[in-house]
């Protein structure tokens, strides 16, 4: 990619590339991160690039950001600028100075040279660590709640509805039912966003309320040192007199037996005060591996709930709300087209919206169904090669023990009959035929056989644990 594919070629009437191609990387470091990790260090820095694209300083907040920074994140900064702009950049890290703040393209490159500037090679590995805490953070900011992630921002739809029901209900009644609530589902389908919003709504009822939301391998973190330190009597202090816990991802809690002893007493010594614990994970209680069994009778103890990928019409409604959240708009065919291609995850839904809304910002295009085909080539060329029907059929039946030939019989048993209907479900939602299309993929069967297991399919996984889990790991099989 050139310098001119980017940015307009007239320097009279062209404005600085240096914004757009900054923009461009953090639009980029937003589709690749993790939202927490975005939020915590890409999203506050600031940067100046040169107007021949030749150099670049970030500016960070201070030196422990910048030394994380520079060990996490330049290198992949460095190459996406190299790449966007088609040539070498020379990436450097400042601390921002004390006496302004600085924005985006206005303190000069030169300024750098006495505020800790660092000269960065290039390095394309990302690595994705969990944000420390920070012993400066403000006394408002302590329960780690993002704002953003409320209610009225989560876009509702049969792939969230229980799990959302239940969150809002333990919002609004902390201590009582569902205690604790387990929420478990694929990456990027929203449940952290679901916690936060849990805080949100309990803090604006009740301001006084303990909140805390962290990651599980924060908890870990604050075992180590309070061993380490000596400082129990702090870390009991933390954690034992909340209100409301809500805890990302416990499956780090595997083969951690001190972590887990730890977790467990705060765990009991939470729901003695009646206070309420909200957990995610990546699986649903009885599925986590080295978890103590003591522990894992404590997370089904209340109510566990999935969130799977979202439907079709759910992930219109998304990509259109987010769209305009970035005051952008997006005409409904597009938002059915990526709709129709990004199935997995909102994470990924997201990103996809960010590089059309990208592509369209830099070759000064409005957005179009060809448009965004062009903006998302790599990603259809990827689906398109990936999944079919006939690799569907034999995924499921060898995953079940039956022959291929069984998805084109007319044989009945529940044996052949239960896995027909999960591959006719996954054929729906993994590719682009239409009803008629797969029905007759699986021996000629009629569009409304196909619409009635691919109903009854979906109907079961919200209701059943086993079932769910099973869709789980055939659509992570197909999609590689």
């Amino acid at each position: 990619m050139t310098k001119g594919s980017l940015f307009s070629e007239d320097p009279d009437t062209a404005p600085s590339p240096g914004p757009s191609l900054w923009q461009a990387c953090v639009d980029q470091l937003a589709q690749e991160l993790p939202e927490q990790q975005f939020n915590t260090w890409i999203k506050p820095l600031t940067a100046q690039v040169s107007e021949d694209l030749s150099k670049a300083t970030i500016y960070v907040a201070n030196r422990f950001k910048l030394d994380w920074v520079r060990a996490q994140y330049a290198g992949r900064l460095s190459a996406l600028m190299a790449k966007m702009c088609g040539q070498p950049v020379a990436l450097q890290l400042a601390i921002t100075p004390r006496e302004s703040i600085v924005r985006s393209q206005v303190s000069p490159v030169s300024s750098a040279v006495n505020t800790g500037q660092i000269s960065l090679p290039i390095d394309p590995v990302l690595p994705t660590p969990t944000a420390p805490e920070e012993a400066s953070t403000p006394a408002i900011h302590k329960s780690r709640l993002n704002t953003a992630l409320n209610f009225d921002s989560l876009i509702e739809g049969t792939a969230n509805r229980m799990a959302r029901a239940a969150a809002l209900h333990v919002a609004n009644m902390p201590g009582q039912l569902y205690n604790p609530l387990f929420i478990y589902g694929g990456v990027g389908l929203g449940k952290t966003h679901l916690m936060h919003a849990v805080g949100n709504k309990l803090i604006a009822d009740r301001p006084n309320a303990k909140v805390l939301y962290i990651h599980a391998e924060q908890f870990v973190t604050d075992v180590v040192k309070a061993y380490q330190r000596k400082t129990f009597d702090e870390f009991k202090d933390r954690y034992h007199s909340l209100d409301l816990l809500l805890i990302d991802d416990v499956q780090f809690f595997a083969n951690k037996d001190r972590t887990q002893d730890e977790f467990f007493n705060a765990f009991e010594a939470l729901l003695a005060r009646k206070s309420h614990i909200v957990m995610t994970s990546d699986t649903y209680p009885k599925g986590l591996a080295d978890i103590s069994e003591r522990l894992v009778s404590r997370f089904d103890s209340g109510l566990t709930v999935t969130i799977e990928p979202p439907e079709l019409e759910m992930r219109v409604a998304i990509l259109i709300n987010k769209a305009r959240a970035e005051h952008a708009e997006m005409p409904e065919e597009v938002a059915f087209f990526v709709a129709k291609n990004v199935r997995s995850n909102v994470r990924e839904l997201e990103g996809a919206l960010r590089k059309v809304l990208a592509y369209a910002r830099f070759n000064q295009k409005e957005v179009s169904i060809q448009l965004a085909r062009e903006a998302l080539r790599d990603l259809l060329s990827i689906q398109n090669r990936q999944i079919s029907v006939e690799n569907i059929q034999k995924t499921v039946a060898d995953y079940y023990k039956i022959k291929i030939a069984d998805m084109y019989s007319k044989k009945r048993p529940a044996s052949i009959a239960r896995p027909r209907q999960i591959a006719m479900y996954l054929a729906k939602e993994l590719t682009q035929k239409s009803l008629p299309e797969i029905g007759e993929l699986f021996g000629g069967r009629d569009h409304t056989t196909v619409l009635h297991a691919v109903r009854k399919i979906a109907a079961e996984r919200q209701l059943q644990t086993e079932l769910s889990q099973q869709l789980r790991v055939l659509e992570q099989t197909l999609k590689g």
